[in-house]
């Protein structure tokens, strides 16, 4: 691992994870004709963007729901973003309807390598899935070259949402209990669907950073829209802290390696006046809040491990457009938080 880009080594570093809620530029269209933004639109939402990243100035940004990739890159260029990359385009239907959009990646520092990481056919017959099962998004990888660190992998994920698989469409003429019947049936199955493909993801993508941990054993950071909170069963494997029969001071040194931490507990840690607080929601749904944005962060970055070179310093989520919207302003913004952290290195 280098380290010999520290040339002010007490320079923090802001990581964010950002949805952008149907970046399309018109005239395309996100998922059906009429969902097209006018001229004035598009401008307040490039606006919004803008002064986010001037506001807050992240040096690293994961982005989802990416329709329009060319746009948002010369966005970022012109805001100070040398490096950009995507692993995956859009579908594009009818010539200006655009589906299944992809993931970005922008940073003040070199992007080194991109990829788009698939999945292990071993794992699949096992885990009882489907030969040809993969990420309903691509999750993207990508190695960037930070200060005071070196190389470090950076995942950007946008995990199957809780929306049903499956939809029930009932005939003019049944009655109104069986239409009732029906569409319960596939909410219940098209829900469980959902977190099985969730689920499915999560651990798939939690066996490749182990495999890639111990072969370069790079720093890594997880981040992106989750769909779900970290304490569901579903996904509370990626935190994954203990193991039986693991007692020795050595054991747990080699376990905590390959161990993630949400960015929200280790921020708690650092001060004991905020433990125990709950991480803030990034997204309403339902009359109450829901935390669906999440960065998880390796080793490095815990300050009671040996080998940590940052600690979490500020956890921020921005909800002012959720909470109290200005309509002139906020009006084609996002329906997530922005979650940004800050990394300052140890002395």
């Amino acid at each position: 691992m280098s380290h010999d880009l520290c040339t002010t080594p007490t320079t923090p570093i802001k990581i964010c994870t950002f949805n952008l809620f149907n970046y399309a530029q018109p005239p395309y269209a996100y998922y059906d004709f009429e969902s097209i933004y006018s001229d004035v639109q598009w401008a307040k939402k490039q606006a919004w963007i803008c002064a986010y990243l001037a506001r807050f100035k992240p040096d690293v940004i994961a982005f989802q729901e990416v329709f329009s990739i060319d746009s948002l890159q010369k966005l970022l260029k012109e805001a100070g973003y040398a490096y950009f990359s995507v692993v995956d385009a859009p579908t594009l239907s009818d010539g200006f309807i655009y589906r299944d959009p992809v993931l970005a990646i922008a940073s003040r520092y070199p992007i080194k390598e991109t990829y788009a990481l698939g999945v292990d056919p071993t794992l699949l017959a096992p885990l009882g899935l489907s030969a040809d099962f993969s990420f309903s998004r691509k999750v993207l990888r990508a190695s960037i070259e930070l200060p005071h660190i070196g190389l470090c992998d950076f995942y950007v994920v946008h995990l199957k949402s809780k929306r049903s698989l499956f939809e029930y469409y009932p005939d003019a003429k049944e009655r109104i209990e069986k239409t009732i019947l029906g569409r319960l049936k596939a909410q219940l199955s098209g829900g469980w669907g959902s977190t099985v493909q969730r689920g499915s993801e999560a651990l798939l993508l939690h066996m490749a950073i182990l495999e890639r941990r111990e072969k370069l054993g790079l720093p890594v950071v997880l981040l992106g829209d989750f769909n779900n909170n970290l304490e569901d069963g579903v996904l509370s494997q990626l935190l994954k802290h203990e193991l039986r029969f693991v007692t020795g001071a050595q054991d747990k040194q080699y376990l905590d390696k390959y161990c993630l931490k949400n960015a929200w507990d280790l921020y708690q840690k650092a001060d004991p006046e905020r433990e125990s607080q709950p991480c803030p929601g990034t997204h309403y749904f339902a009359q109450q809040w829901v935390t669906l944005d999440h960065i998880l962060l390796s080793s490095e970055f815990d300050t009671s491990a040996s080998q940590c070179f940052f600690s979490v310093s500020a956890h921020h989520t921005h909800v002012q457009h959720l909470v109290c919207p200005i309509f002139e302003y906020d009006q084609q913004s996002s329906d997530h938080g922005v979650v940004m952290i800050t990394l300052a290195p140890r002395r």
